[in-house]
């Protein structure tokens, strides 16, 4: 059996045409994983293809291809779906948007798989050796991650990444924040891999590095110490995500700091608290966050922060203060996106009813791209202020700045990432990047016209 997994990347992710630079990139871990889940008696020939770091190579003799899509990648997915079922190629459609979508993305595939793949993936595999491949396949996630292999990272061309060591220790989030996809897409799971399984896998690592996937890996604290307390004689260093909870926790902290924890992402999402408890996200405190910062950095842990505009209290003032406030305490690597709401989720849902959708041009759903009517500014407004914050937080006297403050036992890392961020800051699409409904349908007419 020959078998291709392909990850298509958007416009601004994607090779070439895309404004992410390699020192940005690490390498997915929905490939490597699934490629590892393929059953040894099937004897299948596997390759990946990820179009952020490389072009799609479509030019292919295969049994089956899967094809793995985000909502800003789902136009893409399906381009590239009809284009292989049009040549007689099975192809399945999964990932957060066909988990979202899947009658939408029933209409590109022979099968979707929905939720995550460890069980339904072999069996699907299995079922088309057999010749009785179903067209929907989905399996619920338990509370114990098991049986989840070792990624095969020795199928990606390393030198396109920063880094291959992508690796997870949970999956999903307790939380229940309105504009997060994920606890729409997994319901309910908040799954913990074995402590021994994720120290045996970190093992395998030929560099004594590595990056946790995980979207909230310290919320049961109990295992985030005990999982920390175990990686400490690995003597590895390690980024990872976060919430604030990690800077408040001064023992797990301090667990974090002596396992080898470097950097972390946290999603601050706004330094206003109102916007913060009308997102569900009460659980954050705006007016403590230069303290989590000032914490994270004393104890030699880098701060990567996220930051989203468009909730409804923002008007425009928003992306200067919080701009003020990323300078002012020295968070390293600044982050910005526009409030997205993609499909499902209680963002989307009330947005929909109120008639504040531009338009459903997935592509466009990609967190840089304004895609709904705010309240207290223009949408025109809205993504001129995205990019203005962009550039602002990644002009060199910001640049300096906020690397005053950093660890100086990463200063190096976080130097070549913001050089990564200020390429893509100073070429992010500005105002005319708005779509509205009516130049949506003109597009829309265009190609039907075309069509006929």
């Amino acid at each position: 059996m020959k078998i291709q997994l392909l990850s298509p990347a958007g416009e601004i992710h994607r090779h070439r045409t895309g404004i992410f630079k390699r020192s940005l990139r690490y390498a997915p871990l929905t490939l490597t994983t699934l490629a590892a889940l393929v059953p040894d008696e099937l004897n299948a020939e596997v390759v990946l293809q990820d179009e952020g770091v490389a072009p799609l190579d479509l030019d292919f003799s295969a049994d089956l291809v899967g094809i793995s899509a985000i909502t800003g990648t789902a136009p893409r997915a399906y381009e590239i779906a009809d284009e292989l079922r049009a040549r007689g190629v099975t192809v399945v459609l999964g990932g957060v948007h066909p988990t979202l979508m899947p009658e939408e993305a029933a209409q590109h595939a022979d099968a979707v798989v929905a939720g995550y793949a460890e069980q339904s993936w072999p069996q699907l595999l299995h079922d088309f050796a057999a010749g009785r491949m179903q067209q929907r396949y989905f399996a619920a996630t338990g509370k114990v991650l098991t049986g989840v292999p070792p990624a095969r990272r020795d199928l990606l061309r390393k030198n396109l990444y920063a880094t291959t060591n992508s690796i997870e220790a949970t999956r999903g989030c307790p939380h229940q924040c309105e504009f997060c996809v994920v606890p729409t897409a997994w319901r309910g799971v908040y799954s913990r891999r074995p402590i021994d399984d994720v120290i045996a896998e970190l093992r395998t690592f030929a560099q004594r590095h590595a990056i946790f996937i995980d979207l909230s890996p310290v919320e049961d604290v109990d295992y985030a110490k005990a999982l920390y307390r175990a990686m400490i004689p690995l003597k590895m260093r390690w980024l990872g995500l976060a919430t604030t909870r990690l800077a408040e926790d001064l023992e797990l902290l301090q667990l974090a700091a002596q396992s080898g924890c470097k950097g972390v992402l946290i999603g601050f999402e706004s330094i206003d608290q109102r916007s913060l408890d009308g997102a569900r996200k009460h659980f954050h405190a705006a007016d403590r966050y230069a303290e989590h910062v000032r914490r994270l950095h004393d104890h030699g842990i880098g701060v990567q922060g996220c930051f989203v505009f468009g909730f409804d209290d923002d008007d425009p003032s928003v992306f200067e203060r919080t701009v003020e406030f990323a300078d002012k305490a020295k968070i390293d690597l600044p982050r910005y996106a526009v409030a997205t709401p993609f499909p499902g989720t209680p963002l989307y849902r009330r947005l929909e009813a109120a008639g504040r959708l531009l338009h459903r041009n997935w592509s466009l759903y990609d967190v840089e791209h304004v895609v709904f009517e705010p309240r207290r500014m223009s949408p025109e407004r809205l993504q001129e202020g995205l990019a203005w914050s962009w550039r602002q937080s990644y002009s060199w006297p910001s640049f300096f700045r906020r690397l005053s403050g950093a660890p100086w036992s990463i200063l190096p890392l976080w130097i070549s990432t913001n050089l990564g961020y200020r390429f893509f800051a100073q070429r992010l699409p500005g105002k005319t990047a708005v779509v509205h409904r009516d130049a949506e349908r003109a597009d829309q007419l265009e190609i039907a016209a075309t069509r006929v």
